[in-house]
């Protein structure tokens, strides 16, 4: 049980890859009439189905480990230390190689975790084929198996939270929406600010968009440009389209009901 909860999850991992690469290609698309960001979004609902479907996943393995108390079966311990042997050299190379892009796309991040969890995975998986081996302790199997689907949860539950919260058009992780706000309002000339909006057009380019109350009237290019400059610099915002007002009145006609 515990080495078909390796591969269960192994086979998990491999799926999500081909479901990011998928999303990957499709993002490289060109923006079009209907599609006016491109398909960039798809990166997000990749990390969510790659989350969501590890979470199915190890419900099932946990469920049949369970049941395996009550009906223990033989377990072919050489066998078991093999194949987790292979699983922790292939999943250990692999981790490597998504190493270095782990902290800048929840996808890479997610395949990163994953690969890394599955070889100290296999590493458990070998250590109990050896004990079961030597001492026929069959509950050990199941055992392993709960271990395994604790190891899985935890690592897939950030992956959950944040691909789900960025589906919704939430403020990405690791942006502060008040620093965001004093900054734009501490420009030269604004007086107010509002209908800020922060949101990720993909796993890897956020976008932002305000209200900007100038009563001095309309800046020229430079401020704007500067503008979305500092923006980028500061906070890694790469997409920022800054609406400039001159009245109050104009900015209460413009945007009666979403003031933010």
């Amino acid at each position: 049980m515990a080495l078909l909860a390796d591969a269960g999850h192994n086979l998990s991992d491999v799926l999500g890859l081909i479901v990011a690469w998928i999303a990957t290609v499709l993002a490289r698309r060109a923006p079009s009439a209907r599609f006016t960001y491109g398909m960039k979004g798809s990166s997000i609902l990749a990390a969510l189905f790659n989350a969501v479907f590890l979470l199915v996943a190890v419900g099932a393995i946990a469920w049949e480990a369970i049941q395996r108390f009550g009906e223990p079966v033989p377990v072919a311990g050489k066998t078991v230390m093999v194949v987790a042997a292979i699983g922790i050299l292939v999943n250990g190379i692999t981790a490597w190689l998504f190493a270095s892009g782990a902290k800048g796309d929840i996808n890479i991040r997610g395949a990163f975790l994953h690969m890394a969890a599955d070889a100290a995975v296999s590493a458990g998986v070998v250590i109990a084929g050896l004990v079961i081996l030597y001492t026929g302790w069959t509950w050990l199997d199941p055992v392993v198996s709960l271990a395994i689907v604790a190891v899985i949860v935890w690592g897939t539950w950030g992956l959950l939270r944040d691909s789900l919260t960025l589906s919704l058009a939430a403020v990405p992780p690791g942006i502060d929406p008040v620093a965001v706000r004093r900054h734009l309002e501490g420009l030269p000339g604004v007086a107010a600010l509002h209908d800020l909006h922060i949101w990720a057009m993909s796993t890897t380019e956020t976008c932002l968009t305000a209200h900007l109350l100038m009563p001095g009237g309309r800046p020229d290019d430079a401020f704007l440009m500067a503008a979305a400059t500092g923006i980028r610099e500061r906070f890694g915002i790469g997409h920022t389209t800054l609406q400039v007002e001159t009245s109050e009145a104009t900015a209460c006609a413009l945007a009666p009901d979403h003031v933010v």
